[in-house]
């Protein structure tokens, strides 16, 4: 049997973009001889469609385009991933076509991501079907993880799906195939989601290992692919990049931000980014990253020095926007802060100079890039890490600000791996001073981020052990880390929940992010 994997690219609520799609593919499988052809989960809804799954009207045009796609079916079988519409609720379906209708679907039966849950009903799982003459099994999403008793009499699994990007789950998921196949001496087709929706970044992937362990074939990851597995025809092994089973994810971040950040543009009309430019590590990254997604016609970067900013800082700036070849001006703020400061000495005035006068500055500079979005239509991307929204070290209408933050769900360790990364890429692209000088937000004179802070290597090191293996302060103190540091880490992080609820939009690119797999009540008396 020649099975033909789908991996598109699906708009969540294009439906009629989403079925063209879908429908090209079908016509390219059978012109290349595929008795079935395969696509993703939700791939006519796209995902996750959230409230639209409440919406009668929404569902119907689903079933009305997955009555239009199977009309292209007579002479191939097609299964479809849609969302439908049961007396028990909106189910996730693997829609089986066959002889130019509809003739089975195949219901999610495990609701496991938060994204789904109060969306979604639980259907009843595994369906075995007969394709071509072979019994093959049909099973949706994270049903695959969960099903224990996959029938014996059957060959081959299929599993249409729809598992977002994180660092990490590249691996665990095709140990989880390889189980299943191996022990289970199955043949396993796995068909992903590719593409942005909003804040989650699907890698693609989709693959197929066969009854001995082996991944026979596998398709690109964050990109649109199409292939032709023939069931008939002894296959190798693929060899498999060496990143999916590395420590290293920094190539894999990589891809993921850019594929990110083009696709929020794209899908929502947006075509131009602005970025201001600190010459520091975080926007210069989020700098390549827009550039190499957008081009470098479609980003500008604002320099807006202060009174504390060092020389070293504009010139490393000015020196990246000259190797990425975008547009730049240079706008100080001193008096714009010392008009701004001046005006509120009846209020603040005879003070001692703190985080009042830091935060002036930080508003100041998103006020400019705010004009510069309004007047031209350049969209404000956000420079933040993750290590700072943890913490707190970030301005409330400042450095949070912006339309999309592309790196907010990456540690300050690895924004460094990732200039390193694109320096390697881009032959040395960001200034080597950008990435050797110490951490500095230049709000007053000799500012360090290491006079209130242990190295981030350190930092980072206990923010894991808190954030994505949710360790308890005394396991991480026992594992060698200075007590106080811990503790003081840990206040900054109970602290700043209300500062965490008002960041823009921050791609996913972890498996443990902020207000998603780590959700915290903003009033919280715990503190445990």
């Amino acid at each position: 049997m020649k099975i033909a994997l789908a991996q598109l690219n699906y708009t969540i609520g294009d439906i009629n973009g989403n079925t063209k799609k879908i429908i090209a593919a079908v016509e390219r499988a059978k012109c290349e001889g595929a008795d079935l052809v395969l696509f993703a989960e939700q791939a006519v809804s796209g995902t996750p469609a959230f409230d639209l799954l409440c919406k009668t009207t929404f569902l119907e045009l689903c079933e009305d385009a997955l009555e239009e796609i199977a009309t292209h079916c007579h002479s191939i079988t097609a299964i479809v991933g849609s969302p439908i519409l049961s007396i028990d609720g909106t189910m996730s379906a693997a829609v089986v076509m066959q002889n130019g209708k509809i003739s089975h679907c195949v219901t999610k039966k495990n609701i496991t991501a938060r994204r789904e849950m109060g969306f979604l009903s639980s259907g009843t799982g595994l369906e075995v079907i007969s394709i071509a003459g072979e019994k093959m099994a049909v099973i949706v999403g994270d049903d695959f993880r969960k099903e224990r008793n996959f029938p014996r009499n059957i060959k081959t699994i299929i599993n249409i799906n729809a598992r977002r990007y994180g660092k990490g789950v590249l691996s665990r998921r095709y140990s989880t195939i390889h189980d299943v196949a191996y022990i289970q001496s199955k043949n396993v087709i796995f068909v992903n989601q590719v593409g942005c929706s909003g804040e989650i970044v699907y890698d693609g992937t989709s693959g197929v290992m066969d009854c001995k362990g082996n991944l026979t074939l596998m398709m690109k990851d964050f990109a649109e692919d199409f292939a032709i597995y023939d069931t008939a025809v002894e296959h190798e092994p693929c060899v498999l990049p060496d990143a999916l089973y590395s420590h290293d994810r920094t190539p894999f971040n990589y891809r993921a931000a850019v594929m990110g950040l083009r696709d929020y543009f794209h899908k929502n009309g947006y075509t131009k980014a602005c970025v201001g430019l600190s010459g520091g590590i975080d926007s210069s990254i989020v700098a390549c990253i827009a550039t190499d997604a957008l081009g470098k016609e479609n980003v500008r970067g604002l320099l807006m020095p202060s009174q504390f900013s060092s020389d070293h800082s504009v010139e490393d700036a000015t020196e990246l926007s000259k190797n990425l070849g975008i547009e730049y001006s240079v706008l100080p703020i001193t008096e714009v802060y010392n008009s701004f400061v001046g005006t509120l000495k009846p209020v603040i005035g005879g003070r001692e100079f703190d985080s009042t006068e830091e935060n002036i500055q930080a508003r100041i500079r998103t006020v400019m890039l705010m004009a510069l979005q309004n007047k031209t239509g350049y969209v404000l991307l956000n420079s933040s890490n993750k290590s700072e929204n943890a913490l707190g070290l970030c301005t409330l209408y400042g450095d949070t600000a912006g339309a999309f933050s592309v790196t907010g769900d990456l540690y300050k360790t690895e924004m460094y791996d990732l200039a390193r990364y694109i320096n390697r890429k881009f032959d040395n692209i960001i200034p080597e001073n950008i990435l050797t000088k110490e951490p500095s937000s230049e709000l007053h004179p000799d500012q360090k981020d290491s006079d209130i802070l242990p190295p981030y290597e350190v930092v980072d090191a206990i923010l894991m052990r808190m954030i994505e293996q949710g360790q308890h302060r005394e396991e991480i103190i026992n594992a060698g880390f200075d007590c106080d540091v811990v503790e003081k880490i840990h206040a900054m992080i109970m602290k700043n929940e209300k500062k965490r609820y008002q960041f823009p939009p921050v791609l996913r690119l972890s498996a443990c992010a902020f207000g998603h797999e780590r959700l915290m009540p903003l009033v919280n008396k715990y503190g445990d």
